[in-house]
């Protein structure tokens, strides 16, 4: 992993330097600049995600230099270093976007500890980016693409949710876009101009939840050089996502319950608490009334987080959905490499296939459809394999489903057949591949390959 570069800008080159060095030491690549112009020559040679400069500087002050930076990129984070008298001013700042201030004279851990701070903001913002791209749409600016009723129903309990500081809990199945509504009700809260950070539970391996979530201190274990924050104060002010609760190891959520009810988080190898403020915000795709039931869950963790909940229903509940989905991903995938719509046949198509892999699957389809057809509206041809022919004798009658070569036609018939196997299998055991692999007599790695290739989801065959 690369390190967060930092530049440092005091017109007194012994405290900037000094400064440097000790950031260079706790791992950033900090830089030194002598005055604003500098600074701002600096930044045109090479990009920075954190900026530390002074208040007081000749020609154009610390404040001034804020401007200037935020003009040129807003997402670098800005910390002012300030005597006492000056704090009024640098209060004023940070209200122009300064991301926090430094009172001189400042130890060596502060200066560490608020520069981390920023830069763990830095890499959450580009990290939502993306998230932000996938939600904009039309005039309206974050908007999400629907046409049903049902979806506009949980939108509508979405919005009024984000009145409140409530803790809530997103269900439904893999695909459905639960980490897009997630952020749709951060932006429309009042935390909106704080972090959202997502958490991904099923990719953090037990043993090293508590040090992702709380942080630790240096020297708290093997490899802890130095001292790390954790997500729960890289998303102090905003909105902690707890993606796939489900996986929560058991040994680490009666931590979480604590962390949450007393809004405070105390770092491994560390002695004092944190104190935090964050909206928890969860989602699953299976029956956490059913793992508690079943001594998987801590009851009295689900009943915290299960204050507002919102199930959003599957793609083939929605079915008015599927058309202005499609053509917006058309409009998205298809516009630098001239694909304008969509054929009657290949609408027809997509409005027939069930999509157990919800709307994730409709926009890889689109996404691929585009990128390998022709110009001007897409076909039938260009859909994968298991739209074009479809299982359980749902037909297309487009005069195309027939038409071709023998060795073509007998490719679409073993894609639908492979697809219908698969989905068979996983519903049978519930999405538990080493089970199906096993009663297909393949191996998991094989299996699992198979899925890839029709675009087959294990947790969408999960209960819940």
């Amino acid at each position: 992993m690369s390190r967060a570069a930092v530049l440092v800008v005091d017109d007194e080159r012994d405290l900037a330097e000094s400064t440097a060095y000790f950031l260079e030491r706790a791992g950033f690549a900090a830089e030194c600049a002598t005055s604003a112009a500098d600074a701002l020559a600096a930044m045109q040679r090479q990009p920075f995600a954190v900026v530390v400069t002074d208040v007081r500087m000749p020609k154009m002050s610390g404040a001034e230099l804020l401007v200037a930076i935020k003009q040129r990129d807003p997402d670098v984070e800005v910390l002012l270093m300030t005597g006492h008298p000056d704090l009024q001013a640098a209060v004023a700042a940070i209200k122009q976007g300064a991301f926090d201030y430094l009172a001189k004279p400042f130890g060596e851990k502060e200066l560490v500890e608020r520069v981390t701070k920023a830069a763990a903001h830095r890499q959450v913002r580009d990290r939502n980016e993306g998230l932000r791209e996938r939600l904009r749409s039309g005039k309206a600016g974050l908007q999400l693409v629907h046409a049903s009723p049902a979806f506009g129903a949980a939108l509508d309990m979405l919005e009024r949710a984000a009145r409140t500081d409530a803790s809530v809990l997103l269900l439904g199945e893999s695909g459905t876009g639960k980490e897009l509504l997630a952020h749709r009700l951060h932006d429309a809260s009042a935390r909106a101009d704080k972090p959202f950070v997502p958490v991904d539970c099923a990719a953090i391996p037990a043993e090293l939840f508590e040090g992702e979530l709380f942080g630790h201190k240096k020297g708290a274990f093997t490899g802890a050089t130095a001292d790390k924050l954790g997500l729960f104060q890289v998303a102090d002010g905003g909105t902690l996502f707890l993606d796939e609760l489900g996986e929560l190891p058991p040994a680490f959520q009666g931590k979480l319950l604590r962390a949450i009810q007393e809004r405070a988080v105390r770092p491994v190898g560390g002695r004092e608490q944190v104190v935090v403020d964050v909206r928890i915000v969860a989602a699953t795709n299976r029956n956490l009334q059913k793992e508690v039931d079943e001594g998987r869950f801590r009851a009295d963790l689900f009943y915290r987080l299960d204050v507002v909940r919102i199930a959003v229903p599957p793609l083939r509940d929605r079915p008015e959905d599927v058309e202005v989905l499609a053509r917006h991903f058309v409009g998205k995938f298809g516009a630098k490499v001239g694909v304008t719509g969509l054929s009657a046949a290949t609408l027809a198509a997509l409005r027939a296939f069930h999509w157990p892999g919800n709307v994730r699957q409709l926009r890889n389809a689109i996404e691929r459809a585009c990128a390998l057809g022709q110009r001007g509206e897409l076909q039938l041809a260009d859909l994968p394999p298991e739209l074009r022919e479809q299982p359980a004798g749902v037909a297309v009658d487009d005069g195309e489903s027939i038409g071709g070569t023998f060795q073509e036609m007998k490719a679409r018939h073993v894609a639908a057949l492979e697809s219908a196997y698969l989905e068979a299998l996983l519903k049978k055991h519930k999405g538990n591949v080493t089970h199906c692999s096993e009663e297909a007599g393949m191996t998991r790695s094989a299996f699992q390959k198979l899925m890839q290739k029709h675009g087959i989801r294990s947790s969408g065959f999960r209960d819940g």
